[in-house]
């Protein structure tokens, strides 16, 4: 299993590098046929980027481009090769499905600690206005009261107690 991860690892790097075998050597125009590179060498193959190198028949075929994979009947996965004569289908295609994994799950982790941290600032926010309409509700309250204290010193000066109402109409 060790080996299969160190090819792995070896064909993510040299195909982010770009890196291609043959980059020294004349790149074959598209026109030129892949069955005609048959019983050559791999590397002759995949000069053209449209053929496909099967390993056990020794065969240059071009890609099936209809299917995104080539089906067994064209050549097995772990014999064919494109682009680089060293790395089998089968390998770069658990490659890019492991990366596209690690990639989707990054994303997936990023979006989730982003809505987190929202929540978090919410709840900070959300704190913080609570703790101002306590405030205000509490300056409210004491304001209320000095008005209340200020009508009362109001009513003790004109006589007017708050006790009964009809004392004025009984005096008369």
């Amino acid at each position: 299993m060790s080996g299969m991860y160190r090819i792995a690892f070896l064909v993510v790097i040299f195909a982010l590098s770009g890196i291609r075998s043959g980059d020294s050597q004349t790149v074959d125009p598209p026109g030129v046929p892949c069955a005609s590179k048959s019983n050559t060498t791999c590397e002759d193959c995949l000069k053209n980027v449209t053929c496909l190198w099967c390993m056990s028949t020794k065969e240059c075929v071009d890609y099936p481009v209809r299917s995104i994979l080539p089906k067994a009947s064209v050549c097995p996965l772990n014999n064919a090769r494109w682009g680089l004569c060293w790395v089998n289908f089968q390998s770069l295609i658990i490659t890019m499905s492991v990366l596209a994994g690690i990639i989707i799950i990054a994303i997936l982790v990023c979006c989730f600690c982003c809505c987190k941290c929202e929540k978090i600032g919410n709840k900070r926010e959300d704190a913080r206005a609570a703790q101002q309409e306590r405030a205000r509700k509490a300056r409210k309250d004491e304001r209320k009261s000095e008005m209340n204290v200020r009508h009362e010193e109001v009513r003790k000066k004109y006589g007017l107690t708050k006790g009964n109402p009809y004392s004025r109409m009984d005096d008369n």
